[in-house]
């Protein structure tokens, strides 16, 4: 089955406050009493905002308000329905809204039409979700990877609703349906050739279909950021998010890539930049790696997202660029912007 989708996404710091409560638990509370189809909350390691202070998850000093990212998918009218509040609980950090495709049950490869060579599944499982006597997540990226999508990263959610129940994580719990969100892109007849193994490995297949242009791919240059197609949000109704997705272990002048760039674009004026911490996951020709209880080193995947005007966009691509000769995923998508603070003045 396949419906027409929105995604909201919201972007905030771990310590925002809303009428006396912390503005994560706003979200996900809403996102809970309107019994939303898949919502997941995920708190990042790095980054910063339109105020440009860095949080880090590296520094004890720097680590009290960390970044905070939601996303919330379901049917159209369904999202549509509580806009109003959560415009209403954030009103200091960025919310986007974007079309997607929902797809759940069975699915065969050839309903999956689309307008773009290349597309971004994102699929939505519990931790302790079992597919062919494992856990799904690694089941579905191995499934990915051997049908040659260019890159999945697993992505642990500390809260959210699956199938419009709400699963929080807690301590001395097995967590068993905390939500997992696998994003992974590639070409859309690869990802079509995914589906029919997605719905026969899954008890409740659900899916996401979006738009995605993919930039690089271990530091070769395949196409420029873009820019919004005639009768996409132009101005300042969208956005441009510019996605890497790299290893923790990649280094950048002996400093962790993610952390470099993250530095670099807010010496350089950058609305804002947060990175995120996988569980599992792969890019390029690279195998599947990520958290292993008996592995000394630890070698899992970040997400790092930089969001800004596609005019400024251009000038951070640049710096990415720069930066990933040599390793590193590269995305970018044109993101439609429900609201966004003001950007403070330079000083």
């Amino acid at each position: 089955m396949i419906e027409e989708a929105l995604k909201l996404t919201t972007y905030s710091g771990e310590r925002d406050i809303v009428d006396g409560r912390l503005l994560a638990d706003a979200l996900i509370d809403t996102y809970e009493r309107h019994a939303v189809r898949a919502s997941a909350l995920f708190r990042g390691i790095e980054g910063f905002g339109m105020k440009r202070r860095l949080q880090t998850q590296r520094l004890l000093t720097l680590s009290e308000d960390l970044p905070i990212v939601t996303v919330a998918v379901d049917a159209s009218e369904r999202i549509k329905a509580l806009l109003d509040r959560v415009r209403e609980i954030n009103r200091h950090g960025v919310v986007t809204l974007e079309r997607a495709r929902l797809l759940s049950g069975s699915v065969a490869p050839g309903e999956l039409a689309a307008d773009s060579s290349e597309v971004k599944l994102t699929i939505y499982v519990g931790r302790q979700e079992r597919a062919d006597g494992r856990p799904a997540h690694l089941a579905v990226v191995d499934l990915l990877h051997r049908h040659g999508v260019a890159g999945a990263t697993v992505l642990l959610g500390v809260d959210g609703t699956a199938h419009g129940v709400r699963e929080r994580g807690r301590f001395f719990a097995r967590n068993a349906q905390v939500p997992l969100m696998i994003v992974t892109v590639g070409e859309c007849e690869r990802i079509a050739g995914v589906l029919p193994g997605l719905s026969a490995m899954l008890s409740e297949p659900l899916l996401t279909i979006e738009r995605v242009r993919i930039c690089k791919r271990d530091g070769a240059l395949l196409a420029g950021a873009g820019e919004p197609a005639p009768g996409e949000a132009s101005g300042e109704a969208c956005m441009q998010r510019l996605t890497l997705y790299a290893g923790e272990q990649a280094r950048h002048s002996g400093q962790p890539l993610y952390s470099a760039l993250i530095a670099r674009l807010r010496r350089e004026g950058a609305s804002g930049a947060t990175a995120l911490r996988g569980l599992w996951g792969y890019h390029g020709d690279h195998r599947p790696h990520g958290e292993r209880f008996w592995s000394v080193r630890r070698h899992v995947p970040v997400v790092t997202m930089l969001l800004d005007t596609p005019a400024n966009a251009r000038r951070w691509f640049e710096i990415v660029d720069e930066m990933t000769q040599q390793t590193g995923l590269l995305t970018s998508e044109i993101v439609p912007v429900l609201w966004a603070p003001s950007a403070p003045a330079d000083p």
